[in-house]
């Protein structure tokens, strides 16, 4: 066997790895990590302004909503040929995913606010080099039910740089405005998701308009 099947064989194995890391969602994977800092409580926190313009802040029985990597963005391929499609086995460069996910809620004035964490990996694969790696993410807010209904949703970049061809990096983004009104009644706020995920397409600039032309005057 080769030495570019015997790194498919690797990367194959190291994939499958990192994708049982990734059912995982909020245990702790890796120590150090600044989502070790994100409260573990499930509840919201609530900001009330006191009558002298101070604010207090007192546990809330309003739910955080739950955090979920969206079907079919749990993972970034990126090929040696941008532009041509999810690349084949031997043609991956780098490979990302999720593997751990955190959040914390604070309610004040009718409106949510969401700190939201993401931590992921980038891998080498069979066709991997040193270089810069551009990780598209997107957070959205969705209000699930017979018709789901987007809340909000937010584009997110992060930069990971690659050291040599045989490389494993680890990611951490963080928002910490991720802001929406409270649902009337407060109950739908338990039917609310988030969903994060890889989103290569998010990515991609969108195609120039052509300019209108002013027309002719007589």
């Amino acid at each position: 066997m080769g030495t570019t099947g015997l790194r498919a064989v690797a990367f194959a194995g190291v994939a499958l790895a990192l994708g049982a890391c990734g059912s995982t969602s909020t245990s702790s994977l890796l120590s150090g990590s600044p989502l070790d800092l994100f409260s573990s409580s499930s509840k919201a926190t609530k900001t009330d302004t006191a009558a002298s313009g101070t604010e207090t802040v007192s546990a809330s029985d309003i739910e955080c909503p739950e955090m979920k990597v969206r079907t079919g963005a749990s993972t970034l391929m990126v090929g040696s040929k941008p532009g041509d499609g999810e690349p084949a086995a031997l043609d991956v460069r780098y490979q990302g995913t999720i593997i751990r996910m955190a959040r914390e809620c604070n309610v004040h004035a009718g409106m949510m606010t969401m700190k939201v964490g993401i931590e992921g990996r980038i891998i080498t694969g069979p066709a991997g080099a040193p270089g810069t790696v551009d990780v598209p993410l997107r957070i959205a807010v969705v209000q699930e039910g017979l018709t789901p209904k987007p809340i909000v949703s937010k584009f997110a970049r992060e930069q990971v740089t690659i050291s040599s061809a045989v490389d494993r990096v680890t990611f951490t983004h963080i928002d910490n405005d991720l802001t929406f009104p409270l649902p009337q009644p407060l109950g739908l706020i338990d039917s609310f998701v988030v969903y994060v995920g890889f989103d290569p397409l998010g990515a991609k600039p969108e195609p120039r308009r052509p300019a209108r032309r002013k027309p002719k005057q007589s």
